[in-house]
């Protein structure tokens, strides 16, 4: 495989929408690589029609899977040149549709929701031993979606090689440059 992937599809969390400054921080950070990696941020469909309640897994993994076959043809490859990622839901949305089967070449996983808040008995882990491919995980020190020492446990499960970068902060890391530095550097040493 090329050392440089050709692109990434990001996608936002639940509350959010594509334009979220963390999404924009990593797509800038991204545009100034050398070389440089496209980044297509996109929305879900329940966003784009102006809900607020998020697309349950089966639409929202079908929609990316469309998203990255969209964007795998706009730049002449496979998706599995592609990386796939964004924050909470929507990086979990990513990475179901790698483990149902959709080929990429990694996983940017921000702020992943390992269970909801107060809830670890409620763990969202069940595919992730399908995800034989690079992943990144990049969290607060006290998300209360997941801490450091429980994604730690519970991504051991993946047979892909794990990179895992705790920063200062809640689910809502707060430095974007700090995540956009992380995901550069591990983009460039893939």
């Amino acid at each position: 495989m090329p050392t440089t992937p050709a692109g990434l599809l990001l996608t936002p969390g639940a509350g959010a929408d594509r334009d979220h400054r963390t999404l924009k921080a990593v797509e800038e950070r991204l545009r100034l690589a050398e070389p440089p990696v496209p980044v297509e941020r996109v929305d879900f469909p329940y966003r784009q029609a102006g809900k607020k309640i998020p697309d349950r897994a089966p639409v929202a993994v079908a929609y990316v899977r469309q998203q990255a076959e969209q964007l795998a043809d706009r730049l002449g490859v496979g998706t599995e040149r592609l990386l796939l990622g964004g924050r909470s839901y929507g990086g979990r949305m990513c990475s179901m549709a790698v483990a149902d089967g959709l080929p990429a070449a990694g996983l940017v996983l921000l702020s992943y929701p390992l269970h909801p808040p107060g809830k670890p008995e409620k763990l969202r882990t069940e595919h992730l031993p399908d995800l034989d491919l690079p992943v990144l995980f990049v969290s607060g020190a006290r998300d209360p979606f997941g801490t450091p020492d429980e994604l730690a446990a519970h991504t051991a499960a993946i047979p892909g090689p794990v990179t895992r970068i705790t920063l200062p902060g809640t689910h809502e890391v707060k430095d974007d440059d700090a995540v956009a530095a992380a995901v550069a550097d591990w983009v460039a040493a893939l």
